[in-house]
């Protein structure tokens, strides 16, 4: 099989040119090209997934930026946090009686006749605004990050040299069509025309790569082509494989009054320039689940004696932390496989937020503080939330829109699917609330008892469903936030905590995000006990509820689900209401 004439990681525009020109030079019209694909996607599939060159590809982040050169091959794994909307640009035109293409590019690469010429396709894309995922902990980062090696990159251009000095000189021209010029367009479907140079800087120096670049929060302006819109949305988490493009020297100057500045004055430059927020032309993109974050493939497979023990495993090493409290321990395994999978009406079937209660501020200080150690390194996702008076007042939880820069702003709850969160509510001291701290305990208890968070439009407000796992640290019952289960807290000892070898770890992280994945039913069998049992419960108590009802059957599914099995089975059904049963024991121990 003959090589491919271009490199699709160190030269992917090549790559992209290639296959245009070869549908143009088979008869297609390049004119009904906008919104489909002419065999440049399916060319990076291949190159990627059949060929192994994904494992290649380098992931764009703060370390890896000074190696990485502009318009190469790059992976960025982020959650979207606002939709920009979309962006005119001039997806093809003719150079003399030569088809060209500027998709998957910022600028022309080919001398372009004037904007208003016949030969010549206006087509759009969108527009992603995307961050690294929320409280991402770093063992992810150390276990998926591929470093790049600068000697192997730049042996990589050269051999491209030769392929790129038979094309015609880059003039690197952007464009723009304007308003009268593109009838359909909206005030956010822009496009720009300038005469810029992209000045490559030595990829060694990292204060010239990276003079202005937002090293805190990493954003990158995803810009996708031909997928429809449902594919994408608000908070999810993907990884986009695409054409890199930074610019560390674009001057964006709004007291200069040249037409270029005047283009750009209310653009998305003027608020996130290149200097600061690299782009990424996306070629091909893949929605990521937690599962898609745990370093490496087990060394073993979802066996029955396996879950088993890994399951023992875990369990004592969240006894030992909680201070040999066996019961909270298999609360919080319950809790941290829990996950919102269907909703009936108003309800979240699924969640499990837990309330751990007698906690004070010395034993927050040590069982707190071990437990938090200990989700940080078992889930990948997670934050903690010193909760006060203070910080309900002034703290920006719900994400609000700014009409004034068109954006998103985001807040604390603008999580991931698959998030934890703890409240720690041991320093929460009497006090008054000003409406922004009413605001957030309402958006807090929504999350809680629904899984959704409420965005303000200033002149809407939007439920947005959400996917967090809860737990609330507490000296009584919280008032804020009660969970759906409450449990005193019961430790007798506090033996030292040994730090997990890599492998267990590994083992640990795998199997949350594997059972806590895992589809499951209840066969009619059981069904049967389940509502003979339940009738039982009611006609003794009278109090309980369908939400008790809902929790408890929550619970068995869980309890089988820690143990690998998709079906409730009559030992995990007696296991459960047993762990029903300690908890209302205690709970009546200590009233």
């Amino acid at each position: 099989m003959v090589g491919l004439p271009y490199d699709c990681l160190a030269n992917p525009l090549g790559a992209v040119r290639l296959t245009f020109e070869k549908a143009v030079a088979c008869g297609s019209d390049p004119s009904t090209f906008d919104g489909r694909d002419w065999g440049a996607t399916d060319l990076f599939k291949q190159f990627l997934f059949d060929d192994g060159g994904l494992s290649q590809v380098p992931f764009l982040n703060p370390s890896n930026m000074p190696w990485v050169q502009p318009n190469t091959l790059v992976r960025f794994r982020g959650m979207i946090q606002d939709m920009l909307g979309n962006e005119f640009y001039v997806g093809a035109y003719k150079d003399g009686e030569t088809w060209r293409t500027n998709k998957f590019a910022d600028f022309s690469q080919f001398p372009m006749a004037t904007v208003s010429s016949p030969d010549m396709s206006v087509w759009e894309r969108r527009l992603l605004y995307c961050v690294p995922v929320p409280w991402q902990n770093s063992w992810i980062e150390h276990s998926s990050e591929a470093l790049v090696n600068p000697s192997s990159i730049s042996s990589s251009l050269q051999s491209e040299k030769r392929h790129r000095e038979d094309d015609q000189a880059m003039h690197d021209i952007d464009m723009q069509v304007t308003n009268e010029e593109v009838h359909a367009s909206t005030s956010n479907k822009k496009m720009r025309e300038d005469g810029l140079t992209f000045n490559s800087s030595n990829p060694g120096d990292t204060t010239s790569v990276l003079p202005n670049f937002d090293r805190t929060s990493f954003p990158c302006l995803v810009k996708i082509y031909d997928s429809p819109e449902s594919d994408l949305k608000l908070n999810d988490v993907f990884e986009f494989i695409g054409v890199y493009t930074f610019d560390p020297e674009f001057p964006v100057d709004k007291n200069d009054n040249n037409d270029l500045e005047s283009s750009l004055c209310d653009d998305t430059l003027t608020q996130m320039p290149p200097s600061k927020v690299p782009r990424l032309h996306c070629l091909v993109h893949r929605k990521l689940s937690t599962q898609d974050f745990i370093s490496g493939s087990p060394t073993f497979e979802l066996k029955s004696h396996v879950v088993k023990a890994t399951r023992e495993a875990l369990l004592g090493h969240l006894t030992t932390i909680l201070g040999n409290d066996g019961v909270a321990a298999n609360f919080m395994l319950l809790h941290l496989l829990s996950k919102v999978h269907a909703r009936v009406d108003s309800i979240a079937v699924g969640k499990l937020s837990l309330n751990l209660t007698c906690f004070n501020k010395e034993t927050v200080s040590v069982f707190g503080h071990r437990l938090n150690l200990a989700l940080k390194n078992l889930l990948p996702f997670t934050h903690s939330v010193p909760l006060t008076v203070d910080y309900l007042n002034k703290v920006s939880l719900a994400p609000k829109k700014d009409y004034q820069t068109n954006r998103l702003v985001s807040g604390i709850l603008q999580l991931a699917e698959g998030s934890h969160l703890t409240i720690d509510e041991t320093q929460l001291l009497e006090g008054t609330l000003n409406p922004t701290g009413a605001q957030n305990a309402r958006v807090l208890r929504s999350l809680l008892e629904l899984q959704k968070v409420e965005y303000d439009f200033t002149y809407y407000k939007m439920d947005m469903p959400t996917d967090i796992q809860l737990l609330i640290l507490s000296e009584e019952k919280s008032n804020i936030l009660p969970g759906d289960l409450v449990l005193p807290f019961r430790p007798s000892l506090v033996d030292a905590v040994q730090d997990a070898e890599t492998q267990v770890l590994q083992s640990w992280r795998w199997y949350l995000a594997t059972m806590r994945s895992l589809s499951h039913s209840i066969e009619q069998e059981i069904q049967k006990v389940v509502e003979d049992d339940l009738v039982a419960a009611r006609q003794a108590d009278r109090s309980l509820s369908s939400l008790d009802f809902s929790r408890l059957l929550t619970m068995g599914r869980l309890v089988s689900l820690s143990f690998g099995e998709t079906s409730l089975t009559l030992e995990h059904w007696q296991m459960a209401k047993e762990l029903e049963r300690l908890r209302k024991e205690r709970l009546q121990g200590s009233s």
